[in-house]
């Protein structure tokens, strides 16, 4: 998933330019220690340009959430994707996929578990909390693609434990443990069986 400032393409717009920057800040160090300042400096641009594009941090706070949950999904959707071309199981390249992230060294969990838990501290908190459950409808979705299981209880499982595993790993906890941990209680929500030992 590129998202490095260090991707930024010369023809990028400001715009864009601002909310990479943004979504860089706000992910790995959360909305509430990143100042709009902090966001000027980085991104090359000045108070009057950012203000010109975002007249407000709140603005900038729900256009990085917005932006998070595209490069995301796109990312999650095409990693599934190339795990079950590969020959694996549902189970199997759902864990693949979230254990390539967790070794990411630009892993900070979810951007939407972490954006949730600041939301109160914003005047904004209902629109981040629905742009959250939002991305968490899209993220079921994919599910259901990858599984074929269209029974909302199970998917609501399925989700549950994804989002537990995420917070495992973002604590620290042994990454390989945790992931197989989810494929555990995946192959028995969906009823598969692993492929391999």
């Amino acid at each position: 998933m590129k998202t490095s400032a260090a991707d930024k393409d010369a023809k990028m717009s400001v715009r864009e330019k601002i909310v990479l920057t943004a979504h860089e800040l706000f992910y790995s160090t959360g909305f509430k220690a990143t100042g709009v300042d902090t966001i000027i400096r980085q991104a090359h641009v000045t108070k009057v340009t950012f203000y010109r594009y975002f007249p407000s941090k709140n603005a900038l706070i729900l256009a990085y959430l917005h932006y998070r949950h595209e490069i995301w999904i796109e990312w999650f959707e095409t990693t599934l994707r190339l795990n079950v071309g590969a020959g694996s199981a549902p189970a199997e390249a759902l864990s693949a996929t979230l254990h390539a992230w967790f070794l990411s060294p630009a892993f900070h969990g979810c951007a939407f578990i972490n954006a949730s838990a600041e939301a109160k501290s914003e005047e904004i908190e209902n629109e981040i909390k629905e742009i959250c459950r939002s991305h968490k409808r899209e993220t079921k979705e994919k599910i259901a693609a990858l599984t074929g299981i269209s029974d909302g209880p199970r998917l609501s499982e399925i989700l549950m434990l994804i989002d537990g595993t995420i917070i495992h790993a973002q604590m620290g906890m042994d990454v390989e443990a945790v992931i197989q941990f989810l494929r555990s209680g995946v192959e028995k929500i969906i009823g598969g069986t692993s492929n391999t030992a």
